[in-house]
């Protein structure tokens, strides 16, 4: 029987990656994404036949709560249980602190943090009911190595990275495995929003001198969900090069 994965922020990057990583190993598909388009749809009716797969998208704003209900309802009502989570979707937000409105931490940490915190809840009901499921948390390596400007988008993802091990040793009783991956600098829409010195910096940094692929990160996220990981548990594991 073919096993259901769920994953957030399909649109592009890591997500998108990792919904055709879990394609090509055979895993039906719950795509998230924001806002229901045409474009997206169509990308996921393409990539469904490639590899003979169902993949089902699902919109909803990960900062609205009754969305959000409103969709895992629907589908936990029509589909088989959800295997595997991965908590992917995520936005950045760079800034000095004395500058930085408190707003926009806030949002930040409502995607990357509280809205990763109430969709996983929704889930994980039917997963402690069964005894068994997997979780991954898509964190940064600004999560584990301090740096300036980094109040929201570093904080946010330090806070996933607390929870996940946090959540681990819960959840290890319940036949439930929860683990984080830290992508260093990843060759995505998002890096861009950094400048090239900094980017330019990260790199150089990377003792492999380079950005990692979204493919990179996403074949890490599924093996952590392959029977292979059956013994990783709590655990973050960096894909940034080595230092």
């Amino acid at each position: 029987m073919s096993k259901t994965v769920f994953i957030t922020g399909t649109n592009r990057g890591i997500g998108l990656a990792t919904v055709r990583e879990f394609a090509s190993r055979g895993y039906n598909i719950i795509a998230h994404a924001r806002k229901q388009s045409v474009e997206h749809n169509e990308l996921m009716a393409q990539i469904a036949p490639d590899y003979g797969v169902e993949i089902r998208p699902i919109y909803f704003d990960m900062t609205n709560s009754e969305e959000m209900k409103e969709a895992v309802k629907s589908f936990l009502k029509e589909k088989a249980p959800v295997d595997v989570l991965v908590n992917s979707a995520g936005i950045a937000k760079y800034g000095a602190f004395s500058m930085l409105p408190l707003a926009t931490v806030r949002e930040v940490f409502d995607i990357n943090f509280f809205g990763h915190l109430e969709l996983t809840q929704l889930l994980l009901r039917q997963m402690i009911k069964n005894k068994k499921g997997v979780i991954i948390n898509v964190a940064s390596i600004a999560g584990i190595d301090t740096d300036k400007g980094n109040t929201a988008y570093g904080a946010s993802k330090a806070a996933l990275i607390s929870w996940t091990k946090v959540l681990a040793a819960e959840m290890a009783g319940a036949g439930i495995r929860v683990n984080a991956v830290a992508p260093g600098m990843t060759d995505t829409d998002m890096a861009q929003l950094l400048g090239s010195e900094d980017r330019k910096k990260m790199i150089e940094e990377s003792a492999m001198n380079r950005m990692s692929t979204p493919e990179e990160i996403a074949k890490v996220i599924a093996f952590l969900a392959s029977d292979d990981a059956s013994f990783i548990n709590g655990e973050v594991i960096r894909v940034d090069g080595g230092k």
